[in-house]
């Protein structure tokens, strides 16, 4: 373990390689699970405000459900997730020409629309992070499917932590970040 201010790193995130292979997985984590993507309360104001400018790039199936159920809803642990088309793929992923499961607010991000880049949960994938009342405890989540991100982040030699500097970076910040790199090469 890794301690860091208020967070608890698992040490998979320091020890385990990660890389997306969207070539292989054809972005599975959009569309695999029991809901759609968790959310941060702060984020619905902001899904509201940039729903009009990612619409476009949304699947009709995607939009339907937005116009059908919201934008997100509530978990059973009183938090919210991305709507989901039919309990399947999340509102706002899109397929790709190749087959391949793309956010939508992302590619929208990507294009200038917004300054929002996806959920931070996502953004965070393969971390998921456990909030306690004192402390965030910050873990590798080790899924089937991601098989070919594990091998693809060993074959490259990218640890967890380091595929996930931007995103860590978005949450903690800088210094924090700074501090995780520390006592990782420390060790």
């Amino acid at each position: 373990m890794i301690l860091i201010d208020n967070t608890c790193i698992s040490d998979d995130v320091a020890e385990k390689f990660f890389v997306c292979n969207l070539d292989k997985c054809k972005g599975a984590c959009c569309v695999e699970g029991d809901l759609g993507a968790p959310l941060e309360t702060s984020e619905l104001a902001v899904l509201d405000a940039i729903y009009p400018l990612v619409k476009p790039y949304l699947m009709p199936e995607g939009v339907a459900a937005i116009e059908k159920d919201g934008l997100y809803e509530s978990d059973e642990d009183g938090g919210f997730v991305t709507t989901t088309i039919e309990g399947r793929e999340c509102v706002f992923a899109n397929y790709d020409q190749r087959g391949i499961l793309k956010c939508g607010i992302e590619e929208a991000y990507n294009d200038g629309k917004v300054d929002f880049k996806k959920p931070i949960s996502c953004h965070l994938y393969p971390i998921r992070i456990t909030k306690y009342d004192s402390f965030h405890a910050l873990n590798y989540d080790r899924w089937p499917i991601c098989s070919p991100a594990c091998d693809f982040g060993e074959q490259l030699g990218v640890e967890v932590y380091k595929f996930l500097k931007e995103p860590l970076i978005r949450m903690y910040g800088p210094a924090w970040y700074g501090e995780l790199v520390k006592e990782i090469e420390e060790k």
